[in-house]
């Protein structure tokens, strides 16, 4: 009977040592006790004894051996496994690199077939071999991880467990000989293992874990259609208006969000479709700044209805707490409205809202530009005032029909026409001057009671009147609209400084553009477009003439034709949206982040095409440098030699033989210096070209050492060599170590003042040897510690009279080329320490100790 696809589980650790290997044979022996089938396809014990005993009771598959350049390594034995078929295969370390000439270049590849061959495997990894973390965790520790996993193979694990320690536990386990051999400890513990370096580690592993949790969650979610927050973790969303009073609300939220630990903080500021009513864009970019310093996300969203804005974010991020600013309206328009605040906490459901006061509630609102003159809910009630008003004003004037004259009369209702325009705009105003017009006419014009007009100068009056009142009724329409663009226009100014500030601060432009814009308009999807060969008649529904350059959010278009709306950026790029019908008004805005996602698109891509020329304009720079080096640097030693062999040859002279000697003794040390500069040169040209040829093979640092120093001729006076007798053979060509040696050594001479010997060190870390070239110079600067590697660069020397400034530059290649790294150190107390480090030719020791399980 076949088997499904085998589940995968990981031991997820934050270092060396944590205990993942013992928890993985832990589990092992769980499942054998229940009569699950268990063998053990590789397990990296590390000479731990607690480990070790942990392997009795299970079946273990044999190895398989491999022979790489003289020396027998041993492997998972893929084959052996499947062929087995064990209902669970424990598999050791996933990020380990198979020996050259494996099927698979990777570990992880060996379990994906296991897997497939539906057998159970449990893994382990730690957090610095994750792909994504490589350069956070050597920017951290120092040391370059040379062997990773991508981090995809870790997520579609089916359980990922993280093996947590205390850092000063572990260093306590590390000190007590429970991870290393004792003679290792000391050099761990002040190198990878500082506890600095263990608590960074733990927190990121920690932290990848908490992301694989919310991924899980959300996924479960999504699948059970569960809109309801789940308080599985503090989320706290803090609700801004712009206003003065919002510094103290992001921080009061931010204590809130403090209280929990990892609570994440999260601001809102929704921005009306039609203005943003009383915002600052200083105080927006403040507050923005604010929020982000105290560690939480800004983002801005449009609504009309802005509790119903709040909730849907508030609900999209499963948010478990608000934080809103209490009321600054007045009494009077708090019981006409019940306002923002009332209207959100009576909607919140599971969600807790806090009510925060400030000293801005004590101060008068500034009454905003009336933002909704010729919406529809102002037009109804335009034409009520008008059908309603003006009859009712002629029933209140009834009885002062005799007393009060026709002028009067007139005012009054020119004064409701006014009050009709505010309200509801031109039309409804046109309507009750006319409908005033009448009333007017039929009641307080004589003849009274009747549609007819006596006096010549009331008919004037009557039409002034119509006159006056459309007029009023126009301009306050227009102004009515003028403000409603405006403060339309300022709400899409600040969405888009907010969205060009969110670019500039160096996340990706593009993926930040479609998020941005699928954010702020509340979108299903967002997908940037484009199109694929030539254009066709009815390629607008074609999927196949359409690629994804990138897109936001779930369900991307493939082509324009199923988007609810799409923006033409050129001719080969169209922006499709899916989620809803975008309003026209939202056109402008929807093109501007076109526009700008198009420029965004091209600037990417022009920063990789400068990234791949950028090895070109190197290797120009290169060949500049080296000219303008040859011309002095290869002339003045052939100078010299030339002159000696000259002197020598011209018989005119009768050189006593001290002389000949000495002009022997130049041309010798000339010839041997143009030599050595040539060698350099030839070897940096062939390191550059990828072609330096390698004779790797065990070498030990004794016979390798003293032929280096002889090297040095008279400046072997001043170095002093302190060997351990027992130190380990290292994978090296022993030519190119030599050279890495004299380079390091007479560089170090050249630095260290008169009277202080350079002294070179090794010892055995692990399952490398570090050798150390020890000066008590001036030392460098720790941020030229690259650029002393750069060719032709001597800390900003320029003149080049003693070297062309190959000399480190080739060293670090050489050693790199060797699998091993040249990195510089301050010398306690004053001076620079060049460290040599190369992996030990022992098969039994694959791995540096910083990549050991």
């Amino acid at each position: 009977m076949s088997r499904g696809r085998g589940r995968l589980r990981v031991y997820l650790g934050a270092a060396p040592g944590v205990g993942k290997t013992y928890m993985m044979l832990c589990e092992g022996h769980r499942r054998l006790a229940r009569g699950t089938d268990v063998v053990v396809g590789l397990v990296e014990t590390h000479d731990r004894p607690r480990t070790a005993e942990l392997l009795d009771g299970l079946e273990a598959i044999p190895r398989k051996s491999m022979v790489h350049r003289d020396s027998v390594f041993t492997e998972l034995d893929v084959d052996a496994v499947i062929a087995r078929r064990p209902r669970v295969a424990l598999i050791d370390e996933l990020a380990h690199t198979n020996v050259p000439g494996s099927r698979n270049a990777k570990r992880w590849q060996d379990i994906e077939e296991i897997l497939e061959a539906g057998i159970d495997v449990i893994s382990t990894v730690n957090i610095q071999h994750l792909e994504s973390l490589n350069d956070v965790v050597k920017e951290i520790t120092g040391v370059a991880q040379r062997e990773t996993v991508p981090d995809e193979v870790v997520r579609r694990a089916d359980q990922v467990e993280l093996v947590d320690m205390d850092p000063e536990a572990l260093r306590r386990r590390m000190a007590h000989g429970n991870v290393y051999a004792p003679e290792k400890v000391d050099a761990a513990l002040s190198n990878y293992f500082r506890a600095g370096n263990l608590t960074a580690l733990r927190e990121l592993a920690l932290l990848w874990v908490a992301d694989k949790v919310d991924e899980q969650l959300d996924r479960y979610r999504a699948d059970h259609g569960i809109a309801g927050t789940w308080e599985a973790r503090e989320r706290v969303v803090v609700a801004l208006t712009g206003g003065p009073e919002g510094d103290a609300l992001i921080r009061r939220a931010a204590r809130v969000a403090g209280r929990g630990q990892g609570a994440d903080l999260l601001a809102v500021h929704v921005t009306r479709s039609d203005g943003l009513a009383g915002a600052d864009p200083a105080s927006t970019a403040r507050q923005r700044t604010l929020v982000e310093d105290l560690g939480g996300t800004y983002h801005q969203v449009v609504g009309d209805d802005v509790p119903t804005a709040l909730l849907d974010f508030a609900r999209g991020v499963n948010a478990t707490q608000l934080v809103l600013g209490a009321s600054r309206r007045g009494r009077f328009a708090q019981i006409l409205s019940r306002g923002v605040g009332v209207t959100t906490t009576a909607r919140s459901g599971s969600i807790d809202v806090h009510m925060i006061t400030h000293d801005e509630v004590k101060r008068t609102r500034a009454r905003a530009p009336s933002r909704a003159a010729l919406t529809r809910t102002r037009r109804v009630a335009g034409w009520l005032l008008a059908v309603l008003g003006l009859p009712l004003l002629t029933l209140a004037l009834q009885p002062f029909r005799g007393a009060v004259n026709l002028p009067s009369d007139i005012l009054l209702f020119l004064l409701m026409v006014v009050v009709v325009a505010l309200v509801g705009g031109m039309w409804p105003a046109v309507t009750a001057a006319v409908l005033g017009f009448l009333l007017l006419n039929y009641f307080f014009t004589a003849p009274v009671d009747r549609l007819a007009v006596a006096a010549p100068e009331n008919l004037f009056a009557l039409s002034v009147y119509v006159l006056v009142a459309v007029m009023v009724s126009a301009v306050v329409d227009v102004a009515a609209r003028r403000t409603r663009d405006a403060a339309r226009a300022r709400a899409e100014a600040e969405v888009l400084s907010t969205l060009a500030g969110h670019v500039l601060r160096g996340e990706h432009a593009l993926a930040s553009l479609l998020a941005r814009l699928r954010e702020t308009f509340a979108l299903a999807s967002v997908t940037m477009l484009e199109r694929v060969g030539e254009q066709g008649p009815d390629d607008q529904s074609d999927p196949e003439a359409w690629r994804i350059v990138a897109t936001a959010g779930d369900a991307p278009c493939t082509c324009p034709g199923v988007a609810d709306t799409d923006v033409v950026v050129d001719e080969r790029l169209v922006l499709a949206i899916r989620g809803r019908l975008l309003e026209a008004s939202d056109r402008r805005l929807l093109e501007a982040f076109a526009a700008e996602a198009g420029v965004a698109l091209r600037q990417d891509r022009l920063a990789r095409e400068a990234e791949r020329v950028r090895p070109l304009a190197e290797a120009d720079r290169m060949r500049t440098a080296l000219l303008a080096a040859v011309s002095h640097d290869l002339r003045t030693p052939l100078a010299s030699a030339k002159a000696a062999v000259e002197s020598l040859r011209n018989t005119g002279v009768d050189w006593s033989a001290e002389d000949r000697r000495e002009l022997l003794a130049t041309a010798d040390e000339s010839l041997v210096k143009l030599d050595r500069l040539v060698t350099n040169l030839l070897d940096m040209s062939r390191l550059q070209a990828g072609v330096l040829g390698l004779a790797l093979e065990p070498t030990a640092f004794e016979d390798v050492v003293p032929r280096a120093v002889d090297d040095l001729g008279p400046l072997s006076q001043r170095i002093e060599v302190d060997l351990s007798d027992d130190l380990p053979e290292v994978v090296a060509d022993q030519v190119l170590l030599e050279r890495i040696l004299v380079n390091l050594m007479s560089n170090a001479v050249r630095h260290s003042p008169e009277g202080r010997n350079v002294l070179v060190t090794a010892g055995e870390y692990g399952d490398h040897v570090e050798l150390r070239v020890v000066d008590r110079g001036a030392g460098i600067p720790r941020d030229a510690y690259d650029r002393v590697f750069m060719p032709f660069q001597r800390l900003g020397d320029r003149d080049n009279h003693t070297g062309v400034g190959l000399g480190l530059a080739l060293s670090r290649g050489l050693a790199e080329a060797m699998a091993g790294t040249l990195l510089p150190e301050e010398t306690p107390g004053g001076g620079l320490t060049m460290i040599l480090t190369l992996p030990v030719s022992s098969p039994s020791r694959p791995h540096p100790p910083e990549e050991r399980r």
